[in-house]
């Protein structure tokens, strides 16, 4: 039964199938609305969808997906017929008109390749666009790579920060890590294969060598869950192959603090003339402190001088 809103002669608003939704606009003369669903996805494994899910995808008119093979695998897992068409990061202006058009006719179902449309994912501007126009945007929930690495990471849920994909430059990935360095909330982010060793490098680098969870492949064949500090990942994440979803501790009251052990040793290295880079890179072994705030108490050192 497809989930129409139909608007009638007081506030509330009924729920019917297609079918019961037209007879009634039909009988009682009311206006059929129709909506655009963003419907979440299996993340891996095709039997983590919901059966809502596999109703709309069903009965809707059109699904719009980011990646068409990928939706594909999985209607066919279920013997779903409906037509779909792309909708992805290098669609044209005309293609979103298009989709608008639709869904002023009939339901259209959104999905990405996997897990919640729109969040890291084209179907954001989509999403924005129907909104602006006055039709109806129905959240589908399901699978997602963020909550489901969250809650088995083992470290505090209660509040997080999500970071989407990190920025592929270096620069800007450190430049970005930089500016969350005094976040204490536990942090959620997206990485490539290809540039994982040097993402974990940035991060013991830029934060220090926090606590974090790297969940590999979830919910696949080859799913691995590593609990342990940045640099232990670094050492066991040899070749990294899949797809990676970082949980990163935030930082603690304790590690805010330069403590005064850290400071005499800062003092006790500036005074034997050792090299900033040197010596802070020898405090923030031992301290697992960040780096920038060390040189910050360095500067302040050179100051005093």
């Amino acid at each position: 039964m497809l989930g129409k809103k139909v608007a009638v002669n007081y506030t509330s608003m009924v729920v019917l199938s297609q079918g019961n939704a037209e007879k009634a606009a039909i009988r009682y003369n009311y206006q059929v609305v129709s909506a655009l669903y963003t419907i979440a996805t299996p993340i891996g494994n095709l039997e983590d969808i919901s059966l809502r899910a596999l109703r709309l995808l069903r009965e809707v008119n059109l699904i719009a997906a980011e990646d068409t093979r990928a939706t594909k695998h999985l209607l066919n897992a279920y013997d779903i017929k409906t037509p779909v068409t792309s909708y992805h990061e290098h669609s044209t202006h005309a293609k979103l008109d298009y989709l608008l058009s639709r869904v002023k006719e009939g339901d259209v179902a959104l999905v990405s390749e996997a897990g919640v449309p729109g969040l890291s994912d084209p179907g954001y501007k989509l999403i924005v666009a129907a909104i602006s126009c006055g039709i109806s945007v129905v959240p589908i929930p399901g699978a997602s790579a963020v909550t489901a690495a969250l809650v088995v990471s083992g470290l505090p849920t209660d509040q997080f920060i999500y970071l989407g994909f990190l920025p592929r430059r270096r620069g800007r990935r450190q430049h970005l890590l930089s500016s969350i360095a005094g976040e204490t909330r536990t942090m959620v982010a997206f990485e490539a294969p290809h540039r994982f060793t040097e993402t974990l490098s940035d991060i013991q680098e830029v934060l220090g060598d926090r606590r974090l969870a790297v969940c590999r492949e979830l919910t696949k064949i080859h799913e691995e869950i590593f609990r342990g500090k940045v640099s232990q990942a670094r050492e066991h994440f040899t070749e990294p192959k899949g797809e990676f979803t970082l949980v990163i501790e935030g930082k603690s009251e304790e590690e805010a603090k330069i403590t005064e052990e850290v400071e005499e040793e800062l003092q006790k290295l500036f005074q034997q003339g050792t090299k900033a880079k040197e010596a802070i890179s020898r405090v923030s072994e031992v301290s697992n402190l960040p780096k920038k705030k060390l040189y910050q108490a360095w500067l302040k050192l050179k100051k005093g001088d």
